[in-house]
């Protein structure tokens, strides 16, 4: 089966407006320009993943029934602007956690690759084909990282700025709105692949 491109966002941030720890559907609530971007994004047909760190898990804000009610509510926000969250990755660690079995080191919180790298062998996902969104540099590095192009939303929330060459996006947006203007420009390239 041939491989296929897909378009992974970061959650806080990119979809949704910035609130720590954020898994009660009452506070989820899109960022500026998502429900358009979506909307525009799913024009293109091709698989939508958002891929997430959860350290609330590990720091013992929330547990793992939260995150269910979360990615529903989620979904039907996708559904709501005429696009489908085929799915949603997230990473439950965080070396500093108080919840044992999550405080660790891990291979999936971002800015390692780990959930783009399981997202794609699970669904056959063409990562040099793919683009990976978000709004910090730990989610450049990590679609850079997996082999994706990637699309920094510059609206303020990247405090640090450590860049090098592994943390430096291929492009610099405002926010998803312009972002999804982008990658349909790319429309030929992406369907091509994906038919």
């Amino acid at each position: 089966m041939a491989l296929r491109p897909a378009i992974f966002l970061d959650k806080d941030g990119t979809v949704l407006q910035d609130v720590p720890y954020n898994v009660d559907p009452a506070n989820m609530i899109f960022a500026p320009g998502a429900a358009a971007g979506l909307a525009r994004l799913a024009l293109l047909g091709v698989p939508l993943y958002v891929i997430t760190n959860q350290p609330g898990i590990a720091l013992g804000r929330f547990c793992l029934d939260d995150l269910a009610d979360m990615q529903q509510h989620l979904s039907q926000m996708f559904t709501q602007v005429g696009a489908t969250l085929d799915g949603l990755y997230f990473c439950p660690h965080h070396p500093e956690g108080t919840v044992p079995q999550y405080a660790c080191e891990c291979e999936c919180r971002k800015p390692a690759p780990g959930l783009l790298l399981h997202a794609a062998k699970q669904h056959g996902i063409d990562l040099a084909r793919s683009w990976l969104i978000g709004d910090i540099l730990n989610d450049i590095e990590a679609g850079n990282r997996a082999g994706c192009q990637t699309i920094l939303i510059d609206n303020g929330n990247e405090t640090e700025w450590d860049l090098d060459q592994g943390r430096t996006p291929d492009y610099r947006v405002a926010d998803l709105e312009e972002a999804s203007r982008f990658v349909l420009g790319q429309r030929v390239h992406l369907t091509e692949l994906y038919s």
